[in-house]
């Protein structure tokens, strides 16, 4: 299982963050190429998810199961899917929190796991993959807020754009030299 610990803030207090991080429409609105289909009997959320590269499209339809804790505000967020074209499997199991005073802090903590074809992007580039994600979820979210804070609470959402492999990519690539460059300087004195 590839790791990942994340952290992001969002510009507004956990008591307006929070009702819309535990709205599965929003943050399906919020992910670049996701899509929710339907809320099964069992409570397990369908949907999908699609990232562009270039002229390629990789369509991941699957299952998300939600577990809240709303007093804490935390969440654990088990993931399954499966990539219709190329057959690739993944698996996520996540714990988000969110706290805070003014400016509300999530972290995201847990891990992913890919098999098929798509497996070696996933364990060269997916962490960074990830990390660009987030930082576009986040920026959807502080937008949802602004947006329902200038024309009120019931504002219709416009889901983000399909995850462009090129954006998301560069992004990648950005934050890898980042962490590249942070461990040479640290390495250099």
């Amino acid at each position: 299982m590839i790791e990942l610990k994340e952290r992001f803030s969002v510009p507004a207090p956990p008591d307006e963050v929070w009702p819309l991080m535990s709205d599965p429409a929003v943050v399906a609105a919020c992910i670049p190429g996701a899509e929710l289909t339907e809320l099964t009997p069992e409570g397990a959320h369908r949907g999908k998810v699609t990232f562009k590269f270039g002229p390629t499209v990789a369509v991941f339809r699957g299952e998300t199961r939600l577990t809240y804790d709303h007093p804490l505000k935390r969440c654990l967020i088990e993931a399954r899917g499966i990539d219709q074209k190329g057959a690739s499997r993944a698996r996520a199991r996540f714990e988000v929190e969110a706290r805070g005073a003014d400016t509300t802090d999530v972290t995201m903590e847990g891990g992913f796991e890919v098999a098929g074809p798509l497996e070696m992007f996933a364990q060269a580039g997916g962490v960074h993959v990830a990390r660009a994600l987030l930082a576009q979820f986040a920026a959807n979210i502080a937008n949802v807020i602004a947006q329902r804070r200038a024309q009120g609470p019931d504002a219709l959402l416009e889901p983000a754009p399909a995850a462009s492999g090129t954006k998301i990519i560069g992004r990648a690539l950005l934050d890898g030299a980042r962490g590249l460059i942070g461990k040479n300087d640290k390495g250099s004195t």
